[in-house]
């Protein structure tokens, strides 16, 4: 079964094909860096890094692009309330960000780039669009002008007399058309840089662009994000790349659901937001507990169903440790695997990213493994544990272990043979000794 994704342009399930044979590019919207993210921030960094491990394992190379927006209404609002130089206040919300991408598990994209470093480029891409008469400047501001596209609306499927629709439009008397969007905003106030138009900073949907048109140098073949972005931000990009190159800017588009606490949708402004950096340990529960999601669907995020994936996460990396512990104790060294299981694998996530069943595979394939410790059935257990490690692996997620010393062996035979001969106190030692070692995950499984 061939990989297919769900393509929220044309609303179906689709064979993923991409541009170019044997290689993906892919560019997912980051974040405004005015405040540090929050768990429904971080679901589309976790599921699209999972793409790209996938995709990866598939035997494409891709290239993975994910955006930092340094430059925004709200940074400048944020930034001068707290008397701080708006470049300096994103930068030190980006470096968190970043932060907190690598503790939850994701690989930094190939590139990270951010709007403030694009801005010759957002300038001259405004300035073609003014002369192909598909935007038009207005004392200092600058417009598209939506009714020149007969395609705009693709991606929405909104015609335009139903752009009211999921997005609030200002009334603002210089626009020709209520839904025409704003490319450059003139500013007495923050940051500006000098241009054509005159003194400004860029609209958000044009940086994407920019970035994509400037890395790639070509259309792309996915371009990610929350489902929140696909109107107006997504519908927006499309229409300025076409403008310019008469092309559609990306293949496929991926869109994640939202993620919802306790019934309600989760919002910095309503105050009911998870942060990252407040997870802690629990980071990485995190992963887990989104990866297993179906990436489309709205989920609803409460503490007793986080608490039942924290406790899986505890399971499935005590037996994974314990795996791995047992078969280096006892020097068994087989690289097989359950072929059966990986074909089931694949299948699922080629099933459009189908991770809730891949969740049941995993959690079998643990039981499977505690088992196999306590029956010392070794090569079957080799076999399991290899099983697992390739799925976690797409997955990133990681247990790191550390090969066995010949110290670490005399401590724990001697551990064993206290054990054995029912001396009671050095046991204890010996056993605490090994607690200090780290080895306290293993010992007890791995005794039976």
């Amino acid at each position: 079964m061939a990989l297919r994704i769900y393509n929220s342009l044309t609303n179906e399930i689709e064979d993923f094909v991409p541009l170019q044979e044997g290689k993906v590019s892919m560019y997912v919207c980051g974040p405004t860096v005015y405040n540090k993210i929050h768990i429904g921030n971080a679901r589309p960094v976790v599921f699209f890094d999972i793409v790209k491990r996938y995709l990866t394992y598939l035997g494409y190379e891709v290239t993975y692009a994910s955006n930092i927006t340094d430059v925004d209404d709200k940074i400048i609002d944020s930034a001068l309330k707290n008397n701080q130089d708006e470049i300096l206040y994103a930068h030190h919300f980006a470096d968190i960000f970043l932060k907190n991408v690598k503790e939850l598990g994701c690989e930094l994209p190939d590139h990270v780039p951010y709007a403030t470093n694009y801005m010759d480029q957002m300038i001259s891409f405004i300035q073609k669009l003014i002369d192909e008469g598909y935007a038009y400047a207005v004392d200092g501001d600058v417009y598209f002008r939506v009714s020149k596209l007969a395609e705009y609306g693709a991606l929405s499927k909104q015609k335009l007399d139903q752009l009211d629709t999921g997005v609030r439009i200002d009334v603002d008397t210089k626009k020709e058309n209520p839904g025409d969007f704003a490319l450059w905003k003139k500013t007495e106030i923050g940051i500006k840089w000098d241009s054509p138009f005159g003194a400004g900073r860029p609209g958000w949907h044009t940086e994407c662009v920019c970035m994509i048109e400037d890395i790639f140098k070509q259309p792309i073949d996915i371009h990610g994000g929350g489902f929140d972005l696909r109107f107006p931000h997504h519908e927006n990009e499309i229409a300025q790349y076409r403008a310019v190159h008469n092309e559609d800017l990306s293949k496929y588009f991926m869109h994640v659901g939202r993620l919802g606490i306790n019934g309600e949708k989760m919002s910095k402004s309503l105050g009911n937001t998870i942060i990252v950096d407040d997870l802690g340990d629990k980071a990485l529960p995190y992963r887990l507990f989104i990866s297993m999601q179906n990436y489309r669907h709205q989920v609803n995020f409460t503490d007793e169903l986080f608490e039942s994936y924290v406790k899986d996460y505890e399971k499935i990396k005590r037996a994974y440790l314990q795996a791995c512990f047992t078969l280096d104790l006892n020097n068994i060294v087989i690289d097989q695997k359950e072929e059966s299981i990986i074909n089931e694998f694949v299948n699922h996530m080629n099933d459009d990213f189908n991770t809730p069943n891949v969740y049941t595979l995993i959690l079998q394939l643990v039981k499977d493994i505690n088992v196999l410790i306590r029956s010392k059935d070794y090569n079957g257990l080799a076999v399991k544990f290899n099983t697992l490690k390739e799925i976690l692996d797409v997955f990133g997620i990681e247990f790191n272990y550390s090969k066995l010393t010949a110290s670490d062996r005399e401590v724990y035979a001697l551990w064993q043979e206290a054990r054995n001969n029912k001396d009671f106190e050095k046991a204890d030692v010996y056993r605490n000794e090994l607690i200090e070692r780290g080895i306290l995950w293993f010992y007890i499984m791995a005794s039976h």
